[in-house]
């Protein structure tokens, strides 16, 4: 077995060099190592009686450019050989549009580049009876789930979130950071039909078809559940073709994970799975009247998987900033749809107040984002202030929220002007607590006076 992705360049070529050899080209062997000038591997072919010269350029990388085929064509034209030459370029990753282009001009016989990516080499692999695994060879994905709403844009999700916070406008906050992450997922369609008798007849059946969404990076696998699991198997979620994503256009940066296991390995680990949550105990009286219980676990020749569908599931990843504080929206999307994985403005800086159903405002003053227990009122300029940036002092035995010094100088200046009651009405509560005690004095006196 070759892990195609552990080897080095110089042991790629070494498997290639088997795989020729499997395949019936003749005279097989490797170029020097030093100075190859385009030649990795070097064999013969008889094709209707005419001996032909392969020159094959070995590629152990994600993408194969135009400029690799040209060296190439250029190699196999000065080789030094006593009839026709033909070059062929062998890849585990994929070859560019334009590549694949130049490819097609030359043709692929005498003169010609023949090209073989990661698909090929499984074909071939399976054809010749050698595993050749590899994340890009066992899974060649080229498509991701849509990143973009098609309508609203990069960063529409953040500003809807910005909408549902009181004193935030929209339109004045700055662009976020906004990053993708393209997460392979791989989805396997299984179907299970197994049948489960004993002396007394069919005890148990199973007849289902399954899609298990899984979590396919070098990790081990996971299967994906709730938003994420519904985003991924739907089938009319958007895809797009990675060559015409323009990703890096459309976001400040793009990281591209690796599939973690091979097809068949993330097939194998699907019937295990689907095993395991299909075994159930099931209990039944025998023909003597007797209780048993029997445990009921499909085989494996029981499971038949229907299909696998590698995909990209793009996790963008937007920063905001806010005058001190720094928030992250995340989310796995699907063009319009999305499933929100962080949402930091929905949240209170100061305290553990976190979600959609409660209500949040922000403080100009200093770019936080607080619940309703860690706002209050500016004294001086009615905005909105926080507990964490406000200065305080109490007036009228009630203390007051400033944004600064100066307006809480301002203030005082103020105060100092008011008459007695412009003073008392700073705190209302005991404003009306002391004029309904004068109240009650009164009308005590009053029933005093009455009395005599």
């Amino acid at each position: 077995m070759a892990i195609l992705d552990d080897l080095s360049g110089y042991e790629f070529e070494d498997l290639m060099e088997d795989v020729f050899r499997h395949l019936g080209y003749e005279n097989v062997r490797q170029s020097r190592r030093t100075a190859d000038e385009g030649r990795d591997i070097l064999m013969e072919e008889v094709v209707d009686g005419t001996r032909r010269a392969v020159v094959v350029e070995c590629k152990h990388t994600a993408t194969v450019s135009r400029p690799v085929i040209q060296k190439l064509h250029s190699a196999a034209a000065t080789y030094d050989y006593d009839g026709p030459v033909r070059g062929m370029v062998a890849t585990t990753g994929r070859f560019t549009d334009p590549a694949r282009e130049y490819a097609r001009q030359l043709g692929a016989g005498d003169g010609g580049v023949e090209l073989l990516d990661g698909q090929d080499l499984r074909a071939i692999g399976e054809e010749i009876g050698m595993d050749l695994y590899n994340g890009r060879i066992e899974i060649l994905c080229t498509e991701t789930l849509q990143p973009v709403h098609p309508t609203a844009g990069r960063d529409a999700p953040v500003f809807e979130a910005v909408r549902e916070i009181d004193n935030l406008e929209a339109v004045t906050i700055p662009t976020p950071e906004t990053t993708v992450s393209l997460e392979p997922m791989v989805t396997v369609r299984a179907t299970t039909d197994a049948t489960f008798e004993t002396s007394v007849g069919v005890i148990h059946r199973i007849d289902e078809t399954n899609d298990l969404v899984v979590h396919a990076a070098r990790d081990a696998p996971a299967v994906a559940t709730g938003d994420l699991r519904d985003l991924v198997a739907t089938p009319t979620a958007p895809r797009i073709d990675l060559e015409d994503a323009a990703l890096e256009a459309t976001f400040d940066g793009v990281e591209r994970k690796r599939f973690g296991q091979t097809e068949t390995a993330y097939k194998e680990w699907a019937i295990d799975r689907l095993r395991q949550a299909q075994t159930t105990t099931v209990h039944y009286t025998g023909g003597n009247n007797v209780d048993y219980e029997k445990t009921c676990t499909p085989a494996h020749s029981d499971i038949s998987v229907q299909e696998i569908d590698p995909v990209y599931v793009p996790h963008v990843r937007s920063l905001l900033s806010l005058g001190s504080y720094e928030y992250e929206y995340s989310y796995y999307a699907a063009g319009p749809s999305r499933a929100t994985t962080t949402n930091e403005l929905h949240g209170c800086v100061h305290c553990e107040t976190a979600g959609p159903n409660e209500s949040y405002t922000y403080c100009a003053n200093c770019g936080s984002i607080n619940c309703d227990d860690h706002i209050e009122t500016e004294r001086l300029e009615g905005e909105p202030v926080c507990h964490g940036c406000a200065v305080t002092e109490r007036f009228a035995f009630k203390t007051k929220y400033f944004s600064d010094e100066a307006n809480l100088e301002a203030f005082r200046e103020q105060y100092d002007e008011m008459s007695v009651l412009e003073k008392a009405q700073e705190n209302v509560p005991l404003a009306v607590g002391a004029v309904l005690a004068l109240l009650v004095v009164t009308l005590l006196i009053a029933s005093s006076v009455g009395g005599l």
